[in-house]
């Protein structure tokens, strides 16, 4: 069992390094985060290299409207399932670090509450997308297709929640095994063989959904091994006292349904609307400009959501990591741990799409040729994207500090903003309106989030610091992809190239200037390994 953050609990010496003024490396937070962190990029790149796969695959087996119908679905459900969960996934990262800190006996008792809400939400949840799928008889196979995933959003709901659970408990290579491997690698294969036997969009669809159940099986089972083994630790020796109360809403006694639900209710409106940023406007312009549109605006966003491993890698790990530093008072070292996460995220996505942009007619194309029309919606995607990380892992300290309401009132603006501008632009200029609106909405939701971060916590977002990670990838990629677009042009070449010229460029810069761009803890990690 991999356990981190149980080890920083268990192991209190204080003769770790310490850092000068202005340096913040060297940290066991940040060592530990490292450490997290290179497991849950391993996860987070096969995830993403896998759903490419899925992508390529779906566009080219069954083209730009067989594709949509499809990603229409699988908008409607993850738009569900982030309302079905309830917001359990949040309330198990942001509570049982909390619990093992200081109320262990206690863990299961809450464990069962969590799957228990999300039995009962999810069911209800599901009920309520068969429902949804009646308003697409127009659409004989978007309607079976919704169908089908209203029926799976109960077992999906508990399958997240459970990965949750692992992932708040710090078993980061059974959560990446199950979550970022088993499923990804199920879902290719079923759809080959699903087309190859004669499938349409329907059957793709009900093949995406059938590894949920056994996915669910592999995280129920490890979960309540987990939680008997970190039962049986001893509990931390007596120390320093904790200060939480300036920065912590954790119940002070014993956690009931009702304080679940005070944290959970807002954080679900929060994770429904974070949803609906990320695909309705798949559904908009779906609606709006038809399902080849749909797809062909879906495929450009798959690559995005491919490029954001290295967020998700760093999330899985510092979320649970900000919620016990918030439950203890240490704000010193959550700015440290917050500041490093953030020049990670944004030193090692940054060339993601830097690449992405440079080379998006070449990259579209390998989806089919109907696709390529969505190079400039890739290229607007991809800016949005490099400029918002800026704001770091600021949303996973916003709801860590217990404050999902200000995060729920965030994304409501931003959805708010993108629905009004997809209605507004995409009848106008297309999928560029939608990719437009969509950047908007971003860029707004991680400026309210960092206000009241820096607001209620404390946390500064230290923008030097932060923007100079950028720097290496905007010269090593951006520059040599301008100078290769001049001479040969987009294709594979210059993509090969691209990759080969600025990667060893890249690696030198970070090899030379590793203290700056805080490379310490990482460099230290690797040797051990």
């Amino acid at each position: 069992m991999n356990v981190p953050f149980l080890m920083s609990r268990y192991d209190r010496s204080d003769d770790s390094p310490k850092s000068g003024p202005g340096q913040l490396t060297g940290t066991s937070e940040s060592r530990t985060a490292a450490r997290g962190g290179i497991i849950g990029f391993a996860g987070a790149a096969t995830s993403a290299g896998l759903g490419f796969v899925l992508t390529l695959l779906m566009t080219r087996l069954l083209g730009e409207r067989g594709a949509g119908t499809v990603m229409q679905a699988m908008a409607v459900f993850s738009i569900a399932i982030s309302l079905a969960k309830l917001g359990m996934d949040s309330v198990a990262i942001w509570i049982l670090p909390r619990i093992i800190e200081t109320d262990l006996h206690h863990l299961g008792r809450v464990i069962r509450m969590v799957f228990a809400i999300t039995a009962i939400s999810g069911i209800l949840g599901g009920c309520a997308v068969v429902v949804w799928s009646r308003f697409y008889q127009d659409d004989r196979s978007l309607s079976i297709a919704v169908l089908v995933v209203g029926m799976a959003v109960p077992v999906g709901a508990l399958q997240l929640v459970s990965l949750a659970i692992i992932r708040a408990l710090g078993d980061l290579r059974a959560y990446v095994t199950i979550g970022n491997i088993l499923l990804p690698v199920l879902r290719p294969i079923i759809l080959v063989i699903v087309t190859a036997i004669g499938g349409t969009a329907v059957g793709v669809t009900i093949g995406w959904v059938a590894p949920l159940p056994l996915a669910l099986f592999a995280g129920f089972v490890v979960a309540v091994v987990m939680v008997r083994r970190v039962s049986a630790i001893p509990p931390a020796a007596p120390g320093k006292t904790r200060n939480p109360a300036q920065h912590d809403d954790m119940p002070r006694s014993q956690v009931t349904v009702r304080q679940l639900l005070k944290f959970a209710i807002p954080r679900t409106l929060s994770a429904g609307l974070e949803q609906s940023i990320q695909w309705l406007d798949v559904l908009l312009v779906g609606a709006i400009v038809g399902s080849a549109a749909a797809g062909i605006y879906g495929g450009a966003s798959r690559f995005i959501a491919a490029g954001l491993i290295i967020d998700t890698a760093l999330r899985v790990v510092v979320s649970p990591r900000f919620s016990a530093l918030l439950h203890g008072g240490k704000i010193d070292e959550l700015q440290g741990l917050y500041r490093d996460s953030a020049v990670w995220l944004v030193l090692f996505s940054t060339p993601i799409f830097v690449v992405l942009a440079v080379n998006a007619e070449t990259v579209l194309g390998w989806l089919g040729p109907g696709f390529t029309d969505g190079a400039l919606t890739l290229i607007t995607l991809s800016v949005g994207v490099a400029v918002t990380l800026m704001a770091g892992n600021i949303h996973s300290v916003l709801l860590m500090s217990g404050r999902s309401g200000w995060a729920a009132a965030n994304k409501l603006v931003a959805v708010a903003i993108n629905v009004a501008g997809n209605l507004l632009l995409v009848p106008a200029i297309g999928i560029e309106g939608a990719a437009l609106s969509w950047v908007a909405s971003m860029v707004i939701d991680a400026s309210l989030a960092s206000l009241e971060v820096r607001r209620f916590v404390g946390i500064r977002l230290q923008p030097r610091s932060i923007t100079y990670a950028a720097v290496p990838a905007i010269v090593c990629f951006l520059g040599t992809g301008a100078i290769l677009l001049l001479t040969i042009g987009q294709g594979i070449p210059m993509l090969s190239a691209n990759l080969v010229i600025g990667g060893i460029s890249f690696l030198v810069w970070c090899r030379l200037d590793r203290d700056r761009l805080q490379l310490a803890d990482i460099a230290a990690v690797i040797r051990r390994r």
